[in-house]
């Protein structure tokens, strides 16, 4: 077993934190431990997952209620530290809410909640969380939400795309990327992002449910594989 140690953490209402636990445990055969939402994040954490869910009810907007918990504060700590924090789903919408990533989720484009396999395009490969994926590739990941239309003003997306932190895009099996491939209405296409420092990464799409061909694909393993190379460099 591999000496770092990934955590992750588990509000009331987190359904995909078994997800995470097994996945990462399955894959990278590292130390894994649940975090609970009132506790702060030990300081011998190499990295943080928020998993997906629906974080105390999703009471008043996804994640507005996760954000004024006391591990976030610590999440939040460890990220400026410059140690690793992946949100998924719900994750990613707390993420947005505390600020640690720009913009915000909202409602898809036609108010319905989708469960599906959808394709996303890895536009940037210079994170740890993209590091053994190629440039363009094509990944097989599931969605499973109701309000992951990403959006910001016009200024952020701008920003977002000329730093080069949009990591990834909704599109075709063949990588085109256009309207009719966008699962939720998503600003430019937008699953994932990453913060200044590319440390922190929020996405809609699952990677801890691909990573098995009993599941429908294995393109997930690419992301957990390489946050625990990443820890051992």
């Amino acid at each position: 077993m591999k000496n770092y140690k990934i955590g992750v953490v588990v509000f009331p209402g987190s359904n995909c934190d078994y997800d995470c636990f097994t996945a990462v445990k399955n894959i990278i055969n590292c130390n894994v431990d649940y975090i609970w939402h009132k506790d702060t994040v030990p300081g011998d954490f190499d990295a943080i997952i928020i998993p997906g869910g629906f974080s105390y009810g999703d009471y008043l907007r996804c994640g507005a209620v996760a954000r004024l918990s006391p591990v976030m504060t610590t999440v939040a700590e460890h990220a400026e530290k410059g140690k690793l924090v992946l949100g998924i789903c719900n994750g990613f919408q707390i993420l947005c809410e505390t600020g640690l990533l720009p913009g915000a989720l909202y409602m898809n484009k036609k108010l319905d909640f989708i469960c599906e396999y959808t394709n996303i395009k890895v536009e940037q490969t210079d994170s740890p969380f993209t590091s053994l994926c190629e440039k363009n590739q094509v990944l097989n990941i599931p969605i499973a939400h109701g309000e992951g239309q990403y959006t910001a003003q016009k200024d952020v997306l701008d920003m977002l795309e000329n730093d080069g932190r949009i990591a990834f895009r909704y599109c075709s099996p063949e990588g085109d990327i256009n309207e009719d491939v966008n699962p939720n209405g998503s600003r430019k296409n937008i699953a994932g992002i990453l913060n200044e420092k590319r440390n922190v990464l929020g996405m809609m799409p699952h990677p801890e449910r691909a990573v098995d061909k009993k599941l429908g694909s294995t393109d997930g393993q690419f992301l957990i594989k390489a946050i625990g190379e990443w820890i051992c460099k």
